[in-house]
Formats: structure tokens, sequence, C-alpha cells
């Protein structure tokens, strides 16, 4: 394709995925909490002391059960000790990839000591909000994370603000992802169809890593190891060889890995690792079944995490539906592309995964996400394979529309509306447990 047929508007889809899809290492929550604490501690010279944090509820429920990398234990007091300890400010998402043994025993030996507390920040008006404290013999300084896993937006030193992000009117307007807004699945496909490969050819990067991150969960048995445990019943009989159950022990294993505390990064997509891997690792499963090369996988690859970023913008960045679920449509997209590439087909399949896994709810980041990735994903390739056959949910029944993108707007409307109450009681009901 000639540089002369280059729509503007494609240069913001780059832009977006770059964004958006990204290395992280760790359960992203905890991870900010920790970014947080290493920008803090930054500030400082001399021995950390102590730590006090403040998190959102939404953070807290994302944080409380999930393993943070290289140290076995869970739980954001381990992230911002370590973090504080050994995290690599400048890294983002990937705070905690130097982290020494000498930095984890250190962090292991303050929480044992107790001089590490995370209290919920009351009240809290943002759904992602971290806070980290970090103190001295004889000085501190604090960091606050809003909006975003990696949006710092203010820095204090001795009580003073050192950096203040400005929040003018016209902030918002300079966001990529304000496109969104105004494009469709339509134009998504018309720009993975035509974009030039060598612009796209960025994106092989995630199937690069979480595949990586998948070998290492088929290696070795991770958080609920469920890929493992999926492949010795294949061996056994009890499942069948076949394309499907790779896709979902492939991409049940990355999760296993992520959930369990492997010293490996995911490739992230609006935040969160576990979204990077279900709109990842079916359409590299895919394509490896289909023999696809370089360039037909990079485009089915575009087009599933472009339409899972598209998708989750229309929802609070955290909530009570279980984003898997958006991501994995977005997987459905890119399959459903690589087997006859039609626009009908990829919009029936995500269609039809709103009328089967709309109700999925997040009760917080865990070794169990691995259970809602493996669904999630199964019911993409089961969606895929219904379209193949011009079979779908129609929009006769439940939130599913006759146009796709309504039926989009519709569950959107569930997560952003109707289920924060929801969201609230997960996180009373996690908040009291002993």
């Amino acid at each position: 394709m000639s540089d002369a047929k280059w729509n503007p508007e494609w240069d913001r889809f780059i832009q977006i995925v770059r964004q958006e899809v990204k290395p992280a290492l760790g359960c992203t929550e905890p991870v900010s909490l920790a970014l947080a604490s290493a920008t803090a501690a930054a500030q400082l010279s001399g021995k950390v002391e102590r730590i006090e944090c403040f998190v959102s509820p939404n953070l807290l429920k994302n944080g409380m059960g999930v393993t943070v990398p290289g140290t076995g234990m869970v739980g954001l007091p381990i992230a911002a000790a370590l973090g504080a300890l050994g995290g690599e400010a400048a890294a983002g998402l990937e705070v905690l990839k130097a982290a020494s043994p000498q930095a984890i025993a250190e962090a292991k030996a303050m929480l044992a000591e107790e001089r590490v507390c995370v209290r919920l920040q009351e009240p809290c008006s943002e759904i992602l909000y971290a806070r980290a404290c970090v103190y001295t013999a004889d000085s501190h300084a604090s960091v606050t994370i809003e909006g975003d896993h990696t949006r710092i937006v203010r820095i204090e030193k001795q009580g003073e603000t050192v950096f203040q992000r400005s929040c003018e009117v016209g902030e918002s307007s300079e966001d990529p992802l304000a496109v969104l807004s105004q494009t469709t699945l339509r134009a998504i496909l018309a720009f993975i169809e035509q974009a030039p490969f060598e612009r796209i050819r960025f994106i092989l990067d995630a199937g690069r890593i979480n595949d990586a991150l998948s070998r290492e969960g088929l290696a070795q048995e991770w958080g609920l190891h469920i890929g493992t445990t999926l492949q010795k019943q294949c061996d056994r009989g009890l499942l069948a060889n076949d394309i499907s159950t790779s896709i979902v022990i492939r991409t049940s294993a990355a999760s296993d890995a992520r959930m369990g505390g492997a010293a490996l990064p995911a490739m992230s997509n609006s935040g969160s690792g576990n979204q990077g891997i279900a709109a990842t690792l079916p359409v590299v499963v895919l394509a490896e079944f289909l023999g696809e090369g370089d360039e037909r996988l990079a485009r089915a690859l575009m087009l599933s995490h472009l339409s899972a970023i598209y998708i989750h913008h229309q929802l609070p960045r955290l909530s009570a539906l279980c984003a898997a679920t958006t991501a994995a449509m977005g997987a459905a997209a890119g399959m459903a592309w690589l087997m006859d590439g039609r626009y009908d087909t990829l919009a029936s399949a995500i269609g039809s995964m709103i009328g089967d896994v709309s109700g999925m709810i997040c009760d917080g980041a865990s070794n169990s996400c691995a259970m809602k990735v493996s669904t999630s994903v199964s019911s993409a390739w089961k969606a895929v394979l219904m379209a193949l056959d011009e079979t779908a949910v129609t929009g006769n029944e439940g939130i599913v529309a006759h146009d796709v993108e309504q039926s989009i707007a519709n569950l959107c409307a569930l997560a952003c509306r109707a289920m924060q109450a929801t969201d609230r009681q997960i996180i009373d009901i996690m908040a009291h447990k002993v």
C-alpha cells in the first residue's frame, strides 16, 4: 500500500495500540502501587524505614489475592515494600523486573516487622488510585497515581509538591483513546487489512512475549496450573487433542504463570496482563494451526488487540465485569478474520459471546483469573465456529442487539451503571474475609 492512501485515523490506531499494549511484570494493580512506592523512594536518600499506602477499593480488590513476582507472597504490602526497596521507577509496569534477592528479603523483613501498611482511601472518587508514602529516618516523600496504572499525578517531598500533573480542561482531548468514540469495528477491520505490514509488525511482540509466558506456565505448576492439568487430561485421553483444547491450554497456562508469580512479563492490554493474554494466545494458536506467516498473524493480532481496546474503552478501567471476556471478544474477531475474513463473521462471533459470558464477575485478581481466562477463550472459539456456520445469538435474545455495535453498548451500559452495586458488594465481601 502506498503512503498516499494512508488514512490519518490509522496513526491514532497505532498510537493507541502502542499505548495500551505493553509489557507488564506481575498483576498491574499491585504493580501500580509498587510503582508509586518506587517513585517515592527515588526522591529520597537513606534507608527506607517504613511505608504507608492508601488505595481505592477496586485497587484493593485486585491486589488482595495475587502473587507478586519473585516473592512467593500475595497482596499489596509486599508490592509496596519491594517497589521501595528494589523497584526501578523508570520501568513503568515492569518496575519490579530488576528486584534483587536481597531486596526481596528486605521487603519481607519489613512486612514481618509491621513497617508497611496499606489502607483504603476514604472517600475515594477514583476507580484506580494508589498513594505511597515512603519514610526514611529524616525525610519522606509521597507519590499519587490516579486514573491509569502508571499515571502519576502528584509527587511530594517533605510535604511540598514537586510535581503536579496539569488538570486543564483540554487535557482529555490529547488522549488518543478519544478517537475510539467516533470509530467502529468496520473501521478497525479496514485498518488492519490495508495498513502496510511494516507499520504494524511490532504487534508480533505480543505473540512472542505471551507465548514465552505460556511455555513457562506449562513447564511448572504455577497458580492453579490449569494449563498443565488440562494437558495431563489430554494426554490421558479425557480431552481431545485438537485446536479447541490447544487454545484453552496454552492461554490458561500463560495466565497460570502470570497470576502465580512467574518472573516473566505479560504483554498487557488496557492495563491488564490477563486481557493481553486472552487477546493474544488464541490468535497465535490458530495462526500456527493454519500455517499462517508473520504478516497474517500481525494483522489478526492487531485486529484482536485493537478490538479489545475499543470495547474496553467503553467500560470503567476496573469494574465488576471480568474484562477477560471483552479481551476474548477481540480474540474472537482475530480468529474469525483468520478463518474467513468477513466482517459479518467476526460481528456474529462477538455478539454470541455477549450472549454467553456477559455475566462473569471480577472478584479480584487471583489464581482463579486463569479459570475466567480459559472460559472466555473457549467461548470465543465456540462463537467463531458458530459464526462460520452462520448461526449466532440473535438480536431477539437478551441484551444482544441486531447490530454488534449496539450489543457492545448494551454490555458496557451494564458494567457502567447496573454493575456498580455488584462491584461494591464484591468489595464488601472480600474486605470482610477473615
